[in-house]
């Protein structure tokens, strides 16, 4: 005597061979739709680049000439507090700034005053700290630099140039 099949088998009959078989139409549907997603992020993210490029920013006293020994850093934000950049005192009067995330992977950069160069510990990135530029590894662009002024005793960024050292 048969054992009766178990209500699970009858409710939810799955073939082994069936399983992994994907039709043209679900291949079609799952391209269709995989494009229309990705297209939606890119237009998502040109558009809020470009009105983020036309917005003004704001003014900050960060530092005073005095305050920073040269080869010395300070870390601040820019335009908000809430995106960090590194200032850098490379000469008696010669300051530099610049985004403190990795151009790949956003990791915190640091600046290595023995090799006056920014480095990325993440993946063995490396940064000119005169521009922003790469010097070696998989940053594909240069650090954003944060746009400096001297007034007076103070330290002023004033604007972002997102080309960097190119």
């Amino acid at each position: 005597m048969s054992e009766p099949e178990p209500l699970w088998r009858e409710e939810f009959p799955v073939e082994t061979a069936g399983e992994s078989y994907v039709s043209r139409r679900q291949f079609a549907k799952f391209l269709v739709l995989g494009s229309a997603g990705m297209l939606a992020g890119n237009a998502w993210i040109a558009a809020k680049g470009a009105t983020e490029k036309g917005r003004d920013l704001p003014t900050l006293a960060i530092a005073r000439h005095d305050e920073i020994p040269v080869g010395g850093v300070k870390l601040f934000g820019y335009p908000t507090p809430d995106d960090p950049c590194l200032l850098v005192r490379l000469s008696e009067e010669e300051f530099v700034a610049f985004d403190q995330k990795c151009t790949h992977l956003s990791c915190a950069v640091y600046f290595d005053a023995r090799t006056r160069e920014i480095r990325c510990p993440c993946h063995e990135g490396r940064f000119s700290a005169l521009d922003g530029r790469v010097l070696a590894g998989p940053p594909p662009r240069p650090l954003p630099r944060i746009l400096l002024e001297r007034r007076g005793p103070e330290i002023v960024a004033v604007g972002i140039d997102m080309q960097g050292g190119a």
